[in-house]
């Protein structure tokens, strides 16, 4: 683990004093940037910003949560050439290095019969949108040069009575070193209601996943919370927002 690391996931947990006031966290809050109010965000542009969906009679129609971001490119470093590379011709220029970023939308969710789970490509949790959770990931998208949204999480709106929160987050898993780079936006689209968007830039390049945004479920409508809060991993914002989940660390 990285000196960096270690700081922030200090800082995240150094006072009790300092604990996140989402639900029935036990957690250390994240870190909220506040560069990102001065950020293009065309909807929900600062954190505790909130926006409502009203149901109507049909209740809620099936909707989707969208994530599209920046693709990068980066030069090459290129190693001090002694004199045996240049007689060996091996002083080529540098060139320029396309990389792919993998950048994961991911969803907690917690259902009104107390079932709590995530969504998200990593351990290959897609979900099920005509059966629980009735939340589904379109796929995994790991370059971010696909045109239109990278990575679509689709929700059963007609079971959305069945639902009581749901915590959007989007993780750095390789690729870019901060969310700068890569500027995601999130869009949470309920069709016939103005799209809710979300976009990040945050500062702290060592915090690799942001608790996005969260969904409620009020009274049978949906009220949307610009959180925009990061985190060093998914257990630190699994504890700051209570939802007691098991996390391991590994690869795709």
């Amino acid at each position: 683990m990285s000196e960096s690391s270690k700081n922030s996931i200090l800082e995240a947990t150094r006072s009790r004093a300092n604990f996140s006031t989402h639900a029935v966290s036990k957690g250390a809050a994240g870190y909220i940037s506040p560069y990102d109010d001065e950020q293009s965000a065309e909807f929900l542009s600062r954190p505790g910003q909130t926006a409502i969906v009203n149901p109507t009679k049909e209740g809620i129609k099936d909707f989707e949560i969208g994530v599209a971001w920046d693709n990068v490119k980066s030069i090459k470093k290129q190693k001090k050439s002694g004199f045996f590379d240049k007689v060996l011709g091996k002083n080529k220029p540098k060139q320029q290095q396309h990389i792919g970023v993998d950048l994961d939308v991911g969803c907690l969710y917690e259902l009104q019969n107390g079932k709590r789970g995530a969504i998200q490509a990593f351990g290959k949790m897609y979900g099920s949108l005509h059966e629980e959770p009735f939340i589904f990931l379109s796929g995994d998208e790991r370059t971010g040069d696909a045109e239109g949204e990278d990575e679509v999480i689709k929700v059963n709106g007609k079971q959305w009575t069945e639902f009581k929160r749901i915590v959007i987050y989007l993780y750095i898993y390789e690729g870019a070193d901060n969310w700068e780079m890569v500027k995601p936006q999130v869009q949470v689209r309920v069709p016939e209601e103005k799209p809710m968007i979300v976009t990040l830039s945050a500062r702290r390049q060592e915090l690799a996943l942001c608790a996005v945004a969260g969904l409620e479920n009020v009274r049978g409508g949906i009220k949307m919370t610009n959180f925009m809060e990061y985190f060093p991993g998914h257990a630190a914002m699994d504890r700051a927002f209570g939802f007691g989940l098991e996390w391991d660390d590994g690869k795709k």
